[in-house]
Formats: structure tokens, C-alpha cells, sequence
């Protein structure tokens, strides 16, 4: 009886397939709308069926996120730790540091101001590197101050009127800046020659400069204080080291005229050689 229900199964579910191939054919709307039906009756349970594995699924990245979120507080105490440490060195320093600048009456250097401004004539030739900035004796500027643009100095200001200034440029040939190296922190002397690259002047045999090095100003002469960039050696040959401004002197639009401050700063100023009246 079992195996003669069992052969009438599977012909009925032959037979059913049929069936329901055929009428895919002849309606297709019908069965697609059945086969919605269908789907929509079994959604609640395939849900329900769904819920423990998402249930596992969201348990598992909860787990993960832990961990993650474990290692990542063990990682910033450790950090934590290593800030105080750094900062009790700091304060230590500080401590120290002003102790000695009492022992040494050191004062500090005075605060410096600024004046930016606009350049309106780029009057370059031959004979001449300069800039014409809109700025003068009505905002402040006043002759030997500092001009700089970014975070490098290209020149000073050598002639002020009331509504406008000009500014020699490092590579003009009346432009000297006492200047140091990098590396070897020898002392030199930037000349300008009228050309793009300024030379390194009063360097003592034996010491080459290397190409790339950094120059800054020195702080002698008491125009410039000591540690402004001023530009890089940009090659050596027979004994001449030619310099490249820090900055593109054909580019620039704005500058910051910079009063440092320094005493005597004015008097050194006129008394450099060549400067322009």
C-alpha cells in the first residue's frame, strides 16, 4: 500500500508540474500574481526563521566591536600616559628654562608687527630689482623694516612715501644680508648681482656649502634678527655658491612689511652700502 501511495505521489506531482508549466503559458499573470501570494504568506515565517541568525550576526559584531573598542581604549591610556610624562618633562623645562634666563637677565625680543600690502609696480630691468607696494608713512611703514612673503624674507624697505613704498629685493645688486648655513652654521654674506640666484660671499676656504642647504639670516648688522629664511644653495663651482630666493620673486602679489623691532635697526640700515635715497 506504502509503495503504490508513493508511486501515485510522485506521478501527481509530475503531473502538477506539468500543470503548472502549461498554465505559465496560457496565463502568465495569474501565476505571477499566485507566486506573490505565496511569497507574501511564507514572509512572516521566513522573517521569524531569519530573526536568530541576525540576532547571531548582530551578537557577533557587537563582540567584535568590544574588542575593537577594548584595544582602542587600552591604546589611548597608554598614550594618555605618555602626554603627562611628556608634559612634566615640558614643565620641568620651563621651569628650568626660566630659572636661567633669570640668572642671565635675559630679555626677550620684542614683539614684532606687521603690515600687509598689496604690490602695484614690479619696476625689474637690468640695472634694478625693486618692488612698489601700496603702503607707507600713513600705515606705519618706515625705512629699513623687513619684507617678506610666506614664510621668507625678500628684501627691505629702502624708500617710503606717504601712500607707497619700495621694497630692494635680496637678489638687487645693492641688496647685502648677513646671512648663516644650515648645516655648518658658517656665517656668510648674501650679495645680489642682479640675477636670479644671489651669491654667498666671505666664505673661509676649506668650507664648501652643500647644495640644498638652508640659508638664514644671521641677526648681524641689525637689520634682520636671526632666523629668517632667506633661501638654498642652488649650486657651488670654483669657489663661487650661488643662492635661490626661499621665495618666487616673479610671483609674488603680497607682502608683510615686519618691524622686529630691533634698536638701532634704522641707523644700521642707512649705513649699508649702496642703499637706495
Amino acid at each position: 500500500m506504502r509503495a503504490l501511495l508513493q508511486r501515485f505521489s510522485f506521478l501527481l506531482m509530475v503531473l502538477a508540474a506539468i500543470g503548472l508549466m502549461m498554465m505559465t503559458r496560457v496565463d502568465p499573470v495569474f501565476i505571477d500574481a499566485a507566486r506573490a501570494r505565496v511569497t507574501d504568506a511564507f514572509a512572516p515565517i521566513l522573517g521569524f526563521i531569519a530573526r536568530p541568525a541576525g540576532a547571531v550576526a548582530s551578537v557577533l559584531e557587537s563582540g567584535r566591536q568590544l574588542t575593537a573598542l577594548y584595544a582602542e581604549n587600552q591604546r589611548l591610556r597608554e598614550d594618555n600616559e605618555r602626554l603627562r610624562q611628556w608634559q612634566q618633562t615640558a614643565l620641568r623645562l620651563e621651569a628650568e628654562n626660566n630659572s636661567l634666563r633669570g640668572l642671565l637677565a635675559y630679555k626677550p625680543d620684542p614683539a614684532a608687527s606687521y603690515i600687509t600690502a598689496r604690490v602695484i609696480a614690479d619696476p625689474g630691468g637690468a640695472f634694478v630689482r625693486t618692488l612698489v607696494v601700496m603702503a607707507g608713512q600713513r600705515d606705519g611703514v618706515r625705512r629699513g623694516q623687513a619684507a617678506m612673503a610666506g614664510q621668507g624674507v625678500i628684501g627691505r624697505v629702502v624708500q617710503v612715501g606717504e601712500w607707497s613704498s619700495r621694497i630692494l629685493l635680496v637678489t638687487d645688486l645693492n641688496a647685502r644680508i648677513p646671512v648663516v648655513l644650515e648645516t655648518t652654521r658658517q656665517r656668510a654674506m648674501l650679495s645680489g648681482d642682479n640675477s636670479d640666484q644671489p651669491r654667498l660671499m666671505y666664505i673661509p676656504r676649506g668650507v664648501e656649502p652643500t647644495v640644498g642647504e638652508r640659508v638664514f639670516t644671521s641677526g648681524h648688522g641689525g637689520l634682520f634678527p636671526a632666523g629668517l629664511p632667506v633661501g638654498i644653495v642652488a649650486a657651488t663651482h670654483d669657489g663661487e655658491t650661488r643662492v635661490t630666493p626661499i621665495v618666487d620673486l616673479s610671483r609674488i602679489e603680497y607682502v608683510q612689511l615686519v618691524d622686529f623691532g630691533i634698536p638701532g635697526g634704522l641707523a644700521a640700515e642707512a649705513a649699508q652700502p649702496g642703499a637706495m635715497q
